[in-house]
């Protein structure tokens, strides 16, 4: 006989119980750890990118540029300006 077979299925249950709800802890204490990790990059990536706004910022006001459109724009307008020079030329 398996040594099982012996044990009062009341204990067998209370068992069960106990274990699942200690993994279900520990479960709840892993995704909670994760979340905060989580959470804390998401707020670390914020700073980092305000950060480099604010740089891109100084850099554009050193430059005299500040109430110029993006740089995204910006280089598109200068493109578009060297094709009219190349053209004239």
């Amino acid at each position: 006989m398996d040594g099982h077979d012996s044990e009062d299925p009341k204990q067998s249950t209370a068992d069960m119980t106990v274990f699942v709800q200690n993994l279900l802890q520990q479960m709840q204490s892993r995704f909670q750890t994760m979340s905060d990790s989580i959470v804390t990059k998401i707020d670390e990536m914020g700073t980092r990118i305000n950060d480099l706004e604010q740089s891109i910022n100084d850099l554009r006001s050193e430059m005299g540029v500040e109430g110029s459109p993006s740089p995204l724009c910006q280089s598109k307008q200068k493109s578009g300006e060297e094709n009219q020079d190349d053209a004239s030329a």
